[in-house]
């Protein structure tokens, strides 16, 4: 008998067809428009764009404008690309239109589908903005779906990475904008840290269609963009912690595998500390004194490095580097740099340059980042698994589109084997009846790692001549009513063996490509051949690659391949050569592909299953593209990673009471519902610790908000004194009731605590003290007279420099001054929020005291601003042709992205795409970012031994004759 829930769906259908099926009455409208639309010249076809606009001017909505848009759009792609829009390619573009995500397999166009929403929406003239996972998908679809927007009469811009800002602002002003997740968030960041609106590159964040959508809105979720810049240098420290790590035994650490953590056990801390204290580096008695906050960090960090990061798994050195490999992905992050000193730790454990740690400037996720748009579409091969996150987080509902033609690819159950060896001679003799048959095969591993260790067997005469002989010994016993078995091994073991024996020098005994990190480059390149019959490409993770596999081989790439052979043989092939050879190379790569076809198409192999079932179905989904055959099968072993911490115990024993020979496998679909289960549980897992982080992302995000909303109302304003004037208000008031308590008697008056302060705020020597002994004077007359005083010594400032100029002066002092405490703010966020969950032991919910202690920073962070910036404007004064230097835009840093670990809420990730010479974004020290600006200007002309060379100086600044004292306590004492 059939659950209610499924004989409900039988009846009426699953919610995701009632919804398809929603757009269905819209296509046939579209179609119907076609045979008129056909009919059009191009510049009539062009011409609809501006009567579109027109409309829209006039009151239309886009959604009134759905059907002849999209209509539109289909004839260009016709005219410019030669291709024409699928209906479920008009399906998926509603569905983006509509602010969703569309599941499309591999192979159904998403490129394509993304033109037409885009299009719609760009007619609202507020930009539209393509994002894609990198700088070559966002230049290839740029330059490849840019001649329809551009046919259409609709501009078109990139930002990749090496733009300066005049051309990303003139991108950004572009109709269509194509750029990758971190160029728009960095972008985002870099403009709120910008002096003036001229400078910001940006416009209004309006729409986005996010390609890829669950690997930069999920995998990527957890990585939050930081601009910042380095510390002082501690390779010393580095190393001479590292060199404690190999004299660690076993018993002094515990690793946990499944959350990611090691952790000094109570010997370990012992033999930590005889290390530290033989090295002369452990401060009082114990390593957690409260002077050796730094040392543990450092020790805990160089810990992870040696017992958690793996060389070739996690990260590879290359050219003297240590460079980060992307679990999710396997390339290489060029730049990207793991933050809190682990990356150090890792360049000192393999005896690399240390490079110096960074400091936060700014930061933001890329769920706030893309939180901030207001239409958000997205687009991806696998989104269903994660629809609730999509929901829960951004809002998106996630709806499947059906093929254009039905999937024609066999999902073959899982082969489980009880060791790696054993598994990985069954792919071996699996990937030879492939190369035997004709048919291309794609394995898929998890990590360079294994992708190489696969090569290298593939390499091994020796052991593939082994492998060959015993698959024949296999077969001998075999009975006759076994014969099919016995043929196929006994003609796979003649085929290893003759391969083996043939192979000449270095090369495989069994061709193939590897696909990973190490050879990122020639990436498009490996996958658009990796149909050819017989061809073996050996990757480590298919997400994001931007390549179809195409059956029998691509044949604009094998054009491009011959024209670089004639290029380098100093030949320039006339345009007749290059069509007749394109001919040549079409009719030979239909013949491929029927072979390929004959063989049963794409053959996925997996090596082992990714925690992510997402993941796994994109490696799956390369195979069976657009109706044609294909086949997947995945090899699995106990010891793999996820079966061996997530429970193969149990497992084992079973198979062991089976009584499972060596080399023999257990198939049963039981076996895949199990390991999805387990699957399941990680990503739930997973997704609590990403909503564990936003949770606390945004109680800064809130901060966020409201300082960059500041910021851009101050950059708008040409006169800021109004906002100035209410800075030095309520800095009084502050002074008035922290000195002069309410209901207080006068006797209880702090004079002596306001006079200093009133002295070292506004640089005022006032008769405070007589004040208070006046008879019946009460705090409101005080206050009265002091804002006077402060209000008469702010005109003379004004009319003293200039009243134009000081107002410059003010806005530029009250801009950099709210960058630089709200990057003091962060930092001390980020401190909070690596102790806060100690609040747990004492019964308190540590988000919630997070979200407390963070209201209290902010406000401190607001009082700290009112009272420097008033301090800074009422102590300026302004050397002798110096003026324009008040006014002089700053450098920004450098762009860093740090990632948080999803288990421990951790910065773990900083990117470093350059490093900062100067330690503060305006090129100045710490003491000289303190100081008042007369210290930092004009200072050319000044003699220490000459006072007269000095001008005037401001009580507070150093004094000019360099005893380190201020002013009003040394030269100044006595003006």
């Amino acid at each position: 008998m059939l659950p209610i829930a499924t004989l409900a769906t039988k009846i009426f259908g699953s919610s995701n067809a009632r919804r398809v099926k929603s757009y269905r009455p819209r296509v046939q409208a579209i179609n119907a428009l076609e045979p008129e639309i056909e009919a059009l010249s191009d510049d009539a076809l062009r011409a609809r764009t501006e009567e579109f606009r027109r409309q829209i001017k006039e009151g239309a909505k886009l959604d009134d404008l759905l059907v002849p848009a999209f209509a539109t759009v289909r004839e260009a792609a016709k005219r410019t690309l030669g291709q024409r829009h699928f209906d479920v390619q008009l399906i998926g573009g509603m569905v983006l239109h509509g602010g969703n995500i569309a599941e499309m397999k591999t192979g159904e166009g998403k490129t394509l589908v993304a033109t037409l929403p885009v299009y719609l929406n760009a007619l609202a003239g507020k930009g539209v903005h393509v994002v894609t996972v990198n700088d070559y998908l966002a230049q290839r679809d740029a330059d490849w779906m840019g001649q329809i927007y551009r046919f259409l009469g609709l501009t078109v811009g990139c930002i990749v990475h090496e733009l300066d800002d005049d051309a990303r602002k003139d991108a950004y002003n572009c109709d269509v904008t194509y750029a990758t997740n971190n160029e728009l968030g960095f972008d985002y960041l870099r403009d709120n840290m910008k002096m003036s609106r001229d400078e910001m590159v940006q416009r209004d964040h309006f729409f986005a269609i996010v390609d890829e959508v669950d690997s930069i809105l999920v995998d990527e979720a957890r990585t939050p963009l930081i601009i910042s810049g380095p510390l002082d240098d501690r390779a010393e420290l580095y190393n001479a912690i590292d060199s404690f790590m190999p004299q660690l035994n076993a018993e002094d650490y515990e690793l946990d595998e499944k959350q990611r953590q090691v952790s000094l056990t109570d010997v370990g801390n012992e033999h930590i500390e005889q290390l530290l204290e033989a090295a002369g580096m452990l401060k009082g008695s114990s390593l957690y004194d409260i002077d050796n906050v730094t040392v543990v960090h450092h020790v805990n960090q160089a810990l992870k490095a040696h017992k958690l990061f793996q060389r070739d798994r996690d990260y590879i050195v290359k050219g003297g580097q240590v460079v980060i490999i992307d679990e999710f992905t396997g390339r290489m992050m060029a730049g990207r740099r793991y933050s809190e000193g682990l990356h150090q730790a890792l360049e000192a454990k393999e005896h690399v340059e240390i490079q110096p740690e960074n400091q936060t400037l700014a930061s933001i996720t890329f769920q706030n980042y893309f939180r901030l748009y207001k239409k958000l579409a997205g687009m991806t091969g696998t989104a269903l698994t994660e629809a609730s996150e999509f929901m829960d987080i951004y809002g998106l509902d996630v709806i499947e589109i059906p093929t254009n033609k039905t999937i024609a690819r066999i999902d073959e159950d899982d082969e489980v084997y009880r060791t790696q060896r054993e598994k990985l001679s069954a792919i071996v003799t699996t990937i030879a009846d492939s190369v035997r048959r004709g048919q291309p095969t794609l394995v898929g591993t998890v990590s360079i790692e294994k992708s190489e260790q696969l090569s290298e067997l593939l390499k091994d005469k020796k052991l593939i001549s082994e492998l060959g002989h015993k698959l024949i010994e296999q077969a001998k016993p075999l009975k006759e009513k076994e014969s099919e078995l016995k043929n196929y091994l006994t003609d796979i073991g003649n085929f290893l063996i003759d391969r083996a024996r043939n192979a000449k020098g270095s090369e495989a005994v069994i061709p193939h490509n590897v696909l990973n990190a190490r050879y990122h480059e020639q990436e498009a390149s490996i996958i658009a051949q990796a149909g050819i019959p017989g061809a073996i490409t050996i990757a480590t993770n298919m997400a994001g690659r931007g390549t179809d596999i195409q059956l029998g081989g691509n044949a604009e790439y094998q054009l491009k391949d011959w024209l670089a052979e004639e290029a380098k043989a100093g030949r320039e092939p006339t345009e007749t050569e290059k069509k007749k050879k394109f001919e040549e190379i079409e009719a030979r790569v239909a013949k491929d592909k029927q072979r390929a076809l004959d063989a049963g198409g794409l053959f996925v192999i997996a090596t082992e299953r990714h925690e992510s079932r997402r993941i796994d179905n994109q490696l799956r989904g390369r195979s069976g593209r657009q109706g044609d055959p294909g086949r997947s099968k995945f090899y699995l072993a106990l010891d793999d990673d996820l079966m061996r911490i997530f429970g193969s115990d149990r497992m084992e024993s079973v198979l062991k009471s089976l009584g499972l020979q060596e080399g023999e496998a257990i198939t049963h679909r039981w076996m895949n519902k199990s390991l999805e289960m387990a699957q399941r549980k990680v990503e739930a897992r997973n997704f609590d610790a990403r909503k564990h982080v936003l949770k606390y992302d945004d109680v800064m995000n809130d901060q966020r908000k409201v300082i960059f909303e500041q910021r851009l109302e101050i950059m708008g304003e040409d006169d800021v004194s109004e906002i100035i004037q209410e800075m030095r208000n309520q800095v009084i008031d502050e002074l008035i009731t922290k000195h002069i308590p309410e209901n207080a008697y006068a006797e209880q008056w702090d004079v002596a605590g306001l006079t200093e302060a009133v002295s070292n705020t506004f640089g005022l020597d006032l008769p405070i003290a007589d004040w208070a002994n006046e008879e019946g004077i009460a705090d409101e007359e005080i206050r009265e007279r002091l804002s006077k005083a402060v209000e008469e010594k702010a005109a003379y400032k004004a009319a003293d420099i200039g009243s134009d100029l000081f107002r410059q002066i003010e806005k530029m002092v009250l801009l950099q001054t709210l960058d630089h405490l709200w990057r003091e703010h962060l930092v001390t966020l980020e401190h909070l929020r690596q102790v806060i969950g100690f609040r747990a032991y004492g019964q308190r919910d540590p988000l919630n005291e997070y979200k407390s202690e963070a209201f209290v920073l902010f406000e401190a962070l607001l009082s700290r601003l009112r009272e420097a910036v008033t301090g800074q404007l009422m102590h300026i004064e302004l050397a002798q042709e110096a003026e324009d230097e008040y006014l002089q835009p700053t450098e920004l840093p450098p762009m860093h992205a740090h990632h948080i670990d999803a288990t421990t809420g951790l910065d773990e990730f900083a990117m470093a795409d350059a490093a900062i010479e100067a330690g503060g974004r305006d090129g100045y020290g710490e003491e000289e970012r303190r100081a008042p600006l007369q210290t930092r200007r004009g200072s050319r002309d000044i003699d220490p031994s000459d006072p007269a060379t000095w001008g005037r100086v401001a009580r507070n600044a150093p004094c000019p004759c360099g005893s380190g004292k201020k002013y009003k306590h040394c030269h100044g004492k006595h003006d």
